[in-house]
């Protein structure tokens, strides 16, 4: 049923808390993993103030970024699972959202903040956003 199960982490404990659920599909099905990884990029008045500061800090963050993917994709290959990554940069649910169509994932698996009220309408659901975009099932994971 699932051939490429699309894994979105940012490097926290709290996103890595779906792998063990698409490992368990992954296993189950045959399927590949596809890790992405997204880089968290200085903002546009950022760059404007210092052009220097955000491109290193630009490239620190993508270095970081294929180094921790690169980790990730060795641990599951040590469990005997098809993998493979990519880090692209992009608005997050838009990023997400685009690797699953160019990778022909069939589900995404990532896991939601679990934030509510002011703070989710403050900061937004990357989850929600995929959620209602996406035109493969989505499995969320819940931090509790």
């Amino acid at each position: 049923m699932y051939k490429k199960i699309l894994v979105p982490l940012d490097g926290s404990p709290l996103a890595e808390a779906a792998l063990p659920h698409a490992e368990a599909i992954a296993k189950l099905e045959g399927a590949e993993i596809v890790l992405l990884r997204i880089p968290t990029m200085p903002t546009a008045e950022f760059f404007s103030r210092d052009p220097a500061i955000a491109i290193k800090i630009h490239d620190e963050e993508q270095a970081e970024a294929v180094n921790y993917i690169n980790l990730k994709v060795e641990e599951l290959k040590k469990d005997h699972i098809k993998v493979s990554a990519v880090t692209q940069d992009g608005p997050i649910p838009d990023t997400i959202l685009a690797v699953a169509e160019e990778t022909h994932a069939d589900m995404i698996a990532m896991s939601t903040h679990g934030r509510t009220g002011l703070q989710r309408w403050l900061m937004g659901s990357v989850a929600d956003k995929v959620v209602h975009h996406a035109h493969i099932p989505v499995m969320l994971i819940h931090p509790n």
